[in-house]
């Protein structure tokens, strides 16, 4: 499939999405290409996989899970109880499909954005980010996590992905293992100075709610 304009991808875009789901990828796509910017990443690539990251998620949970068995999408108990944590490896599919998206690094960027994985690429870290700072976000904290994506990106993913991990524990749901994957890569990657200065900015003032 030929590659589609920035036009033309937003006006397919608005025929799958709300409004409020539509203005949310506009803002995640406008905070990658900040977050590319200052991280030296492709802008271009950043502002494609912020505007399509959430490509699937106007599809149904039974939706998500025919295409996930349909095209070979692995998914473990924890998928197919929560079928909503599919809706990045089938918006990756989707991109490539349906948006002519092509770019290996922009569909690993859209299939990653919820769970993260090991050894996450720029990229992939940065649309994480994006997603969860971008302009419309308001909960608690989170000027905390923007201040802290523009000094040390792996630091402001960890800690915006720690308070996933709070989140979801104190709603009582299942923990994905990728996500402990993720979290403990990230791990590794942080400089131990830098662990222990998050970990104080963590005590102060924890981030809120995740995005969703």
């Amino acid at each position: 499939m030929q590659a589609l304009s920035s036009a033309e991808l937003k006006a397919r875009l608005a025929a799958q999405l709300t409004p409020e789901r539509l203005e949310h990828s506009l803002g995640v796509a406008a905070a990658a290409v900040e977050l590319a910017q200052r991280w030296g990443v492709d802008a271009g690539r950043a502002w494609l996989a912020g505007l399509l990251h959430d490509c699937a998620k106007g599809m149904r949970a039974d939706e998500l899970l025919q295409w996930a068995l349909a095209f070979g999408i692995v998914r473990d108990d924890t998928e197919t109880a929560c079928p909503d944590l599919l809706h990045g490896p089938v918006g990756a599919l989707l991109a490539w499909k349906e948006y002519g998206v092509a770019d290996a690094a922009v569909l690993s960027a859209i299939r990653l954005h919820t769970l993260g994985a090991e050894e996450m690429g720029p990229l992939d870290k940065i649309i994480y980010l994006a997603d969860y700072i971008e302009p419309g976000r308001d909960f608690s904290g989170v000027e905390e996590l923007r201040r802290s994506a523009e000094q040390d990106l792996n630091q402001a993913v960890l800690q915006a992905m720690e308070a996933t991990i709070r989140y979801v524990l104190k709603r009582g749901l299942p923990l994905h293992p990728q996500t402990v994957a993720a979290r403990n890569s990230l791990l590794r990657e942080v400089a131990p100075e830098t662990r222990e200065r998050g970990k104080h900015d963590r005590g102060k003032k924890k981030a809120g709610s995740p995005p969703v």
